[in-house]
């Protein structure tokens, strides 16, 4: 079996067991939805699914780094408030539909949360929403906290 046939496999398995035991963290109480990762973490490339783009946390410190995207935090006020990426923009998920005016349409865009939930849901309204060029960070603030880089408290 290729390694794509593993990769559809290990994500419908996923899926199915998630869908049998409910959200573990209750993360996300507002228009949950369940991400497809690759369970293939030895290349550090990016996959495209359902239009956006899932990116390491690697992959997206060096694109804030180089100042080439449009920061978007889809968290609380209060989890924004406990830390954040410096530049980042919040705008919580519940709340991004109604405020895409916000959201600059000709630039890129990388969206994070806490874990990684909320941000597919933000990326896919962005998506629907038009725009062209929209990155998941994988992991979410969580796993940027976990690779000791910066925030702002």
């Amino acid at each position: 079996m290729n390694i794509f046939k593993k990769t559809i496999a290990i994500s419908i398995l996923l899926i199915l067991l998630f869908a049998g035991i409910g959200c573990i963290d209750n993360e996300d109480t507002q228009g949950t939805e369940t991400a497809i990762i690759s369970d293939d973490t030895s290349n550090d490339e990016s996959d495209t699914l359902n239009g956006f783009t899932d990116i390491s946390i690697e992959q997206a410190k060096q694109m804030i780094d180089n100042n080439e995207v449009f920061l978007l935090d889809v968290r609380t006020q209060e989890e924004f408030d406990a830390g954040y990426i410096e530049g980042a923009i919040l705008i919580p998920d519940y709340e991004l539909a109604s405020r895409l005016d916000e959201v600059p349409e000709d630039a890129k865009i990388l969206v994070y949360c806490r874990s990684g939930r909320r941000s597919v849901t933000a990326s896919n309204i962005l998506i629907d929403a038009g725009y062209p060029d929209v990155y998941n960070m994988l992991g979410g603030i969580n796993e940027w906290n976990n690779a000791e880089y910066p925030t702002v408290t």
